[in-house]
């Protein structure tokens, strides 16, 4: 805004002086000419008492030498034959013995070029005797000219004078109108950041004070909502406490075993889960926006998921394949994100596929990603793109919608995404995409193509599984 601002104004500046300076100069022109011939004229006038009086060139020539231009070898008298006597020309001509007898005959002043340049003025003087004798008087260019250059100098520097000044006070009013503009964009970037503390002056125009005021309202509502989620949010996960407490209780009671432990690991999880929730609630600001997650192998991280869900998985009788976990595969995300990811993807195999549902769980290092396959054998879902929206459950018991959405963030986390499709087992694929570096992450969910050539080639590599575990 503030260089259009600047442009129209330079653009319309420079019309204006141009269109008043040209005229102007032309006028100055002209008036240089007219005041160089008017000299001329009257030059020439004071030779007509003498040719009154006398036509003898002796008298003559001394008239001439004592005049200005006589002086200066820039006049000439022309007198024609007067009773049988030889015309007189006193002096050297310019323009010609032609453009005398023209000026003689229409007796009036005329004009003529010089020869060499310059130009020739031819005033007719009437004779005693009737006859009509020419003064010549000749005008040099310079004459014609002289302060012209310097009239077109001054008319340029006043013209460029009035762009400058024009082009500053623009600049100056562009920045006024500016300044509000960029300090409520920065504003709405720190909102978007994450800064809730983000406001705008309310200055400038009327129209961006009231857009300040819309902006500072709408941040302060914002704050507000955000405060009361994470009241509400702290306020049900403290609800929790009370049959969480009973769980634990009645896991102590059911003894010794595998099922009896594993059943009191959850429970001390999700002890743990809840706390960190009540915490995070509490907390002006979320842990992970303060400092980037260290990363974790993604290998260990499932093995250490399928040992916990495998107990599950033998007592509802399904099979489950584990493929590329017996090697170190580091991803940029934390621990417990990914952790809770699986979780979220395992707990839907088991909820919504029926018992003895067999699954699978692949690892793929595509060298600037990580990619993630956890596949049933299932029904499938009807609606894919439907069901990776936040809070859609699909109208299924048991489901919050928000697993999916946990998954999607993690992915995204990195600069790649989820999606879902079939898979070769005839159910659901889940394929998370983790990328590596930057150059994946410029890619990110755009590169279409060539993660869909990856998940085609990542499919031919997971029919190779190892044995079944748990």
């Amino acid at each position: 805004m503030r260089w259009a601002l600047v442009k129209v104004c330079l653009a319309v500046t420079t019309m204006v002086a141009v269109a008043f300076a040209v005229p102007l100069g032309l006028v100055v022109q002209e008036m240089a000419s007219d005041r160089a011939f008017s000299n001329a004229e009257r030059q020439a006038a004071t030779m007509g008492p003498t040719l009154s009086i006398t036509t003898d060139p002796v008298q003559l020539r001394k008239a001439v030498e004592s005049t200005e231009m006589g002086a200066a070898r820039r006049m000439a008298v022309h007198v024609p034959a007067i009773g049988g006597a030889a015309p007189v020309d006193i002096g050297d001509g310019w323009a010609g013995a032609r453009a005398v007898a023209e000026t003689r005959s229409m007796g009036r002043a005329t004009t003529a070029e010089a020869a060499g340049g310059g130009s020739a003025l031819l005033q007719p003087i009437a004779l005693g005797s009737g006859d009509i004798a020419v003064i010549e008087i000749y005008v040099p260019e310079s004459e014609v000219s002289n302060g012209v250059a310097t009239a077109w100098l001054i008319l340029a520097g006043v013209g460029l004078a009035l762009v400058v000044g024009s082009v500053a006070v623009a600049d100056r009013l562009g920045a006024r109108l500016v300044r509000p503009a960029e300090r409520l964009a920065d504003a709405a970037h720190q909102l978007g950041e994450g800064r809730l503390g983000a406001r705008v002056p309310e200055a400038g125009p009327k129209e961006l004070r009231s857009a300040a005021v819309a902006f500072n309202s709408m941040a302060d509502q914002v704050v507000e909502l955000l405060a009361n989620e994470r009241e509400l949010a702290a306020d049900l996960s403290h609800r929790l406490r009370t049959p969480l407490t009973v769980l634990r209780l009645n896991a102590a009671s059911l003894g010794d075993g595998p099922a009896a432990e594993h059943t009191r690991t959850a429970v001390e999880q999700l002890e743990r889960e809840v706390d960190t929730i009540i915490r995070t609630a509490r907390e002006q600001r979320p842990p992970a926006a303060t400092a980037a997650p260290a990363g974790c192998d993604a290998s260990e991280v499932i093995r250490d998921r399928m040992a916990f869900w495998s107990a599950l998985a033998e007592d509802e009788g399904r099979e489950v394949r584990l493929a590329g976990v017996d090697r170190t595969v580091r991803v940029p995300v934390a621990r417990a994100e990914l952790a809770a990811a699986l979780d979220a993807l395992l707990g839907n195999v088991f909820r919504h596929t029926p018992e003895a549902t067999p699954f699978a769980v692949d690892v793929h290092d595509a060298g600037d990603a990580v990619i993630v396959l956890v596949s049933d054998a299932g029904p499938g879902i009807a609606d894919p793109d439907a069901a990776l929206r936040r809070g859609n459950d699909g109208a299924r018991d048991g489901s919050t919608g928000l697993g999916l959405d946990i998954v999607r963030r993690v992915a995204e986390s990195t600069g790649g995404d989820v999606r879902l499709g079939r898979s070769v087992l005839g159910g659901t694929e889940v394929r998370v995409w983790l990328a590596l570096d930057d150059r994946a992450r410029r890619r990110g969910p755009g590169g279409r193509r060539e993660r869909r050539d990856r998940r085609a080639h990542s499919r031919r590599r997971g029919v190779r599984t190892d044995p079944p575990t748990g």
